[in-house]
């Protein structure tokens, strides 16, 4: 059972930054692409960045495209989302995704099998 917990998260003035963790237990994910989408209230779940299984390809949303920098750890089986200039509009919550096969990542439409639980970014004008 693949267990995703993301951590980091929090209230940030704009301007600000977070670094969120998605740490994963369970099975290694070094061979799958991971990433991140996020959820504001009353909106659907979105895309927000990708990371291919070496770390060699990465995929942003336009919307964050030069604030957000996603990468990984391997060897801690882990994936970070690091966010700069955090915006008003940032305000969501943060979900960790992960595949469970190892494939490219095509947008739009990639989405990982395996879901973390969330962590709450809140940005403050």
């Amino acid at each position: 059972q693949v267990q995703l917990v993301e951590s980091g998260g929090g209230l940030v003035q704009a301007g600000g930054s977070l670094r969120l963790s998605c740490a994963a237990s369970g099975r290694s994910l070094s061979n799958y692409a991971m990433g991140w989408f996020r959820q504001a209230p009353g909106k659907e779940r979105e895309f927000v960045a990708a990371i291919s299984w070496s770390g060699g390809n990465t995929y942003y949303a336009d919307s964050v495209k030069g604030r957000f920098t996603v990468s990984r750890d391997n060897a801690k089986n882990t994936v970070y989302l690091q966010m700069n200039n955090l915006k008003p509009e940032d305000t969501a919550v943060y979900y960790c995704n992960a595949d469970r096969i190892r494939r490219i990542v095509v947008l739009p439409s990639w989405q990982g099998d395996y879901w973390g639980q969330g962590t709450q970014v809140t940005v403050s004008s």
